[in-house]
């Protein structure tokens, strides 16, 4: 964030913190619809770009978009090329270690998507010898290693979710494992994604999967963490978040339990 620096200079301070921000720069993966990505006309658009937009104005902050690969959000986070990653990043203990978050805002499930009919389960016995598809640096890449590559199943990891719906399509992997609403809203509602649906339950791992999704902070980022976490509450409060997860995700609970 920026501070202000001309009063901090004046009033002699090595340091601006004691200050309110007046700009966010949120740090972006623009492949993953219909979290975020970029219409025809090369605008942001998405479930996170509107709730993003919308906590920046409860907090009244002008927000700025920096985009950059999934996997690079969290280096580029810790070395301020931004100031939050407003991605759909879950929160787990393993990121908890590089990074702070704000609270949880809303929680996703995840959930294999496949040919339609296909004999194929969210198990490990019935996906052996098969090959899944992953978004690389994703929490699903690492519940994918962790249970079912262990087990003889093949694991691609792909920079964008776009490439791993085209290696599905064109029978180069046999399902690719993401948040239920990507694989809804990102390929299974689109004409690519005919014949093609949810395979088995969606799968569990508190550990891995985490707690929610919230907005990933620089550690020890106190004073943004409180200037956030109060705006989440306003967009929580006055309907902002179910009103945009029933625009972005209907029929799907984002409600942090």
């Amino acid at each position: 964030m920026n501070k202000v620096k001309v009063l901090c200079l004046t009033l002699g301070m090595f340091s601006c913190a004691a200050f309110a921000a007046d700009e966010l720069r949120y740090g972006i993966e623009a492949e993953y619809p219909p979290f975020e990505s970029r219409n025809a006309a090369g605008e942001l658009e998405g479930f996170d770009v509107d709730l993003g937009n919308a906590i920046c104005k409860a907090a009244r902050l002008k927000c700025s978009w920096v985009e950059t690969s999934f996997d690079a959000l969290i280096p580029g986070l810790m070395s301020k090329k931004f100031d939050a990653i407003n991605s759909a990043m879950n929160i787990t203990d393993q990121r908890r270690q590089s990074i702070d978050f704000t609270q949880p805002i809303y929680r996703i499930p995840s959930q294999l998507v496949g040919k339609a009919g296909s004999a194929l389960d969210a198990t490990p016995q019935a996906l052996k010898g098969k090959t899944i598809g992953v978004l690389q640096g994703s929490i699903q890449e690492t519940y994918a290693k962790e249970h079912w590559e262990k087990q003889g199943v093949t694991v691609i990891s792909y920079k964008d979710q776009n490439m791993a719906w085209g290696d599905l399509v064109n029978g180069r992997i046999d399902a690719s494992l993401v948040m239920s609403a990507a694989g809804q809203g990102g390929f299974l509602s689109k004409p690519q994604g005919k014949g093609f649906g949810f395979i088995g339950k969606p799968v569990e791992d508190d550990k891995i999967l985490g707690s929610g999704i919230g907005f990933g902070l620089r550690k020890g980022d106190e004073a943004t963490k409180k200037q956030l976490d109060a705006a989440i509450d306003k967009v929580r409060a006055d309907g902002t978040i179910d009103q945009l997860a029933k625009k972005y995700f209907p029929g799907i609970d984002v409600s942090v339990k």
